[in-house]
């Protein structure tokens, strides 16, 4: 160990043994900063003997922000005794603490301890919920989430979890979900978010259901992309629907894509359509929207 690295060790693991009136000199000074220093150091420290300064300051009565950076400490010491007391504080401590263990445990990606956060999860009340599902995303365990998802006991359960996979990007576990009833529009947002056109496009393709449909040309709107714009195209020219035409115009004016909606414009059969149309353009405040107003003065842009 270097020297520098032993003496800011060694001043970590005397502070609990110092006399009262250094105590509170040092309190009165920079004794924060110097035992946050200290900790920062125990990042190139042998685990063997960063660890039992770690489990001493947890176990101290410092500050909520020196156990916090701690416990991200004991989140890279790569040892079964680190791991036992990162879930004792995930499950036992109380608050922003214990929040700061289950992230810190998504930080480490450590399987042994992500398989753990279920059963915290099912314990937990919302606060601890949403730290659990925070510490997936940043693990990236996208089967976690889908189980939460798949077993949801109450659609907004299932609702967070399903936005959780569509920022996860989670394409297969979303399909898989896609019978479940009653949450359509919860996994078109979530398609939207994973920007999954596919599923997106075969939604809006299907007039069965008008609700849904337009709610998929709205989330096309957000994936935008050129599968998108085609899909918008053949879905305008293919329907006498006005709700549905105006669904379409919403979803391009999401996406910003001017061009389509001007391509629709001249080819526009009655004067109604187009006047919907240059509204839309003059909303996008596009150089298509001049184009268009031309159009319909009659200039050369017709």
């Amino acid at each position: 160990m270097k020297p520098l690295l032993h003496c800011l060790l060694l001043t970590t693991t005397l502070l609990g043994s110092m006399p009262p009136t250094v105590l509170a000199q040092d309190e009165a000074g920079s004794s924060e900063a110097l035992k946050m220093a200290a900790i920062e150091a125990l990042m190139v420290a042998p685990p063997e003997r960063a660890l039992p300064v770690v489990q001493r300051l947890l176990a101290s009565d410092n500050s909520d922000e020196l156990k916090a950076r701690a416990l991200f400490i004991l989140g890279q010491i790569d040892t079964s005794e680190a791991q036992e007391t990162l879930l004792e504080f995930a499950r036992n401590a109380q608050g922003e603490l214990q929040t700061e263990a289950i992230r810190t445990i998504g930080i480490s990606g450590e399987a042994a301890l992500t398989s753990q956060l279920g059963a915290i999860y099912a314990a937990g009340d919302s606060r601890i919920r949403k730290a659990v599902m925070d510490a997936y995303l940043i693990a990236d365990d996208k089967a976690a989430v889908f189980e939460i998802a798949d077993s949801a006991a109450s659609n907004e359960e299932f609702d967070l979890a399903v936005r959780q996979l569509g920022i996860m990007g989670a394409t297969d576990e979303l399909a898989q979900l896609a019978d479940r009833p009653g949450t359509s529009e919860s996994l078109i947002q979530a398609y939207a978010i994973a920007g999954d056109t596919q599923s997106l496009v075969t939604l809006a393709r299907d007039n069965n259901d008008p609700q849904r449909q337009m709610a998929a040309l709205r989330g096309l709107g957000i994936a935008g992309g050129d599968d998108s714009t085609a899909a918008f195209l053949e879905i305008y020219r293919a329907t006498d629907n006005y709700e549905i035409k105006e669904a379409v115009m919403n979803g391009l004016m999401i996406s910003g894509d001017s061009s389509a909606v001007l391509e629709l414009f001249k080819a526009a059969a009655n004067d109604q359509e187009k006047a919907d149309l240059l509204r839309t353009l003059a909303i996008m405040d596009s150089d298509a929207a001049i184009e268009a107003i031309d159009a319909a003065l009659g200039g050369n842009g017709s």
